[in-house]
């Protein structure tokens, strides 16, 4: 791709208007909102094509125009992205799906789809002149930051909840990061840091007060579109805690729509919720702008417990803006889906995985997913890097006996 550049423009808040430097660091806007990458999508238009994409490596940086990064010599990678978009025939044909495809990030670097968000903001991070940065995190994106910012160069300060799994702790840890646990939620991990982080001078990475992991979930919306042809499914469900892969791919979504990659018609968004821990679903059903912080919030899947996301509103926008919605299932839902998933077609996802299917289940049971529909789910991990999320009691063999 040499030769190739960024058609970014500059930062925008998507609240007030506001516009900011992307060659300088930038966290929230004044008012306090995140800010989002903007693109000369004209211009872009003219350089890049579809088919001129076809021919490109298969990472995330195949879309390097629409990607924040200006000098290539800063891409930090380790050949994130392209992930397989599986069709599941035969829990299409169980559940009355027209077509049901799983968007498998399991396979990535570091197992989960926080390395796509890692390797866009390490990288411009890079860019920018960092050289530590902080963040709270629930596991597997402070175990990705870790794993890039080794990469670059660049130091890892993560605050953990007791709650993430050992996996990301040790991940993280072996990295070289700097990672000190908390007996809270991730909401308390965030507090500690912004206290913390003006203290050292470090760069803040937390969801969304940066504003580049956005660009690099994104991929996965342009990704889904490319490996369908160009088209989109009716249905994309996608599990919520920050949220920032949901509005990633509105974003790319919209994008693509103005490049004129794909029709006016947008799948719908679902953003599936954990029963324990949903404060976007409460939001959605009063149809508000933003959602209220979730009191003692517990799920078996992790990665989705977020009291309170900085983006909530930005979530929100894109299921109002689509026509999508937003559904909670119970651990007892997530764990069953997570069997189904691997008894059926053989892939073992992650607990927020199968919440995604679960939560589309739910929705085509009721039928808000009509019969024939296509429909996409995001699997955001392995499910090998959660040891303990199932338990069974297997028999033993005497050594000299038979099965």
């Amino acid at each position: 791709m040499s030769g190739t550049r960024s058609f970014i423009s500059g930062l925008i808040c998507p609240k007030c208007g506001s516009r900011y430097d992307c060659r300088e660091v930038q966290h929230l806007c004044r008012c306090g909102s995140p800010l989002l990458a903007e693109y000369d999508l004209a211009a872009a238009a003219k350089s890049v094509t579809p088919e001129i994409i076809k021919t490109r490596p298969p990472t995330l940086w195949r879309y390097r125009e629409l990607l924040p990064v200006l000098d290539e010599a800063n891409i930090v990678s380790l050949g994130e992205g392209y992930t397989p978009l599986t069709e599941l025939p035969k829990l299409a044909l169980r559940h009355g799906f027209g077509a049901l495809y799983l968007k498998d990030e399991g396979v990535i670097p570091t197992g989960t789809f926080k390395a796509r968000g890692a390797a866009v903001g390490v990288s411009k991070a890079k860019e920018l002149g960092v050289r530590h940065f902080a963040m709270p995190t629930n596991g597997n994106a402070g175990a990705a930051w870790a794993a890039y910012g080794a990469r670059a160069g660049i130091a890892a300060h993560l605050v953990m909840p007791e709650g993430a799994t050992l996996a990301a702790r040790n991940e993280s840890a072996v990295c070289g990061a700097s990672v000190h646990m908390v007996k809270g939620l991730i909401s308390d991990c965030g507090g500690i840091l912004s206290r913390s982080i003006p203290a050292h001078g470090w760069y803040d990475a937390s969801t969304l007060k940066e504003p580049y992991r956005i660009e690099g979930k994104k991929t996965m919306g342009y990704e889904i579109a490319e490996q369908l042809g160009w088209r989109v499914p009716d249905i994309i469900a996608y599990p919520a805690g920050g949220g920032v892969g949901i509005i990633g791919i509105y974003k790319a979504l919209k994008e693509m729509q103005a490049l004129g990659w794909i029709g006016g018609k947008l799948p719908r968004l679902v953003a599936v919720q954990a029963e324990g821990c949903a404060p976007i679903v409460r939001a959605f059903r009063r149809g508000a702008a933003e959602s209220e912080f979730f009191p003692d919030s517990k799920t078996v899947a992790f990665g989705i417990n977020v009291p309170k996301a900085i983006g909530d509103f930005l979530v929100l926008q894109a299921l109002y803006g689509t026509g999508g919605c937003a559904v909670a299932v119970s651990d007892a839902e997530i764990l069953g889906a997570v069997s189904e998933l691997a008894s059926a077609e053989g892939l073992f996802v992650c607990p927020e995985g199968a919440a995604a299917f679960a939560g589309l289940k739910k929705l085509r049971a009721e039928n808000w997913v009509a019969a024939g529909d296509t429909a996409a789910v995001l699997n955001t991990g392995a499910g090998i890097k959660y040891p303990d999320t199932l338990r069974f009691d297997l028999p033993y063999c005497p050594v000299e006996g038979t099965v």
